[in-house]
């Protein structure tokens, strides 16, 4: 076989590799980010419900889980964030009630192949302590 040759069948080769190489390499950044964006919409979600179980007061809980999120591109807006009380059904903090958080969130992939994707981050505490 000449060197001619083998080198075609290189060329073929990594044609027909490289594609495969790619697709893999984008596959682990995809699933990176969104497992990045899972985890910092989780701690929003913990450290919101806890500042609203301490303070009652839902605008400090939605700028504490805004300031714990900055990671997220594009970042959280007020309507990504809701509140309910497990015992009332209503969005306030009352002591000895459950609170919870759940954070929505709409992640778009960097390849634009797949997504956008729907995300969830949800906190759960008992109010006043």
């Amino acid at each position: 076989m000449s060197r001619a040759s083998e080198r075609g069948a290189v060329a073929v080769e990594f044609a027909i590799v490289a594609p495969l190489l790619v697709m893999l390499l984008l596959g682990i950044m995809e699933f990176s980010r969104a497992y990045n964006a899972q985890a910092s919409l989780s701690a929003a979600a913990r450290e919101g419900v806890r500042v609203m179980a301490i303070s009652g007061i839902q605008s400090d809980a939605r700028t504490a889980a805004k300031n714990t999120a900055i990671a997220l591109q594009p970042s959280l807006v007020d309507t990504n964030i809701a509140f309910k009380n497990l015992d009332t059904g209503t969005a306030t903090c009352a002591p000895g009630n459950r609170m919870t958080i759940t954070i929505t969130y709409s992640l778009s992939t960097m390849t634009g192949i797949a997504g956008p994707f729907a995300m969830t981050g949800k906190g759960a505490m008992l109010c006043g302590g």
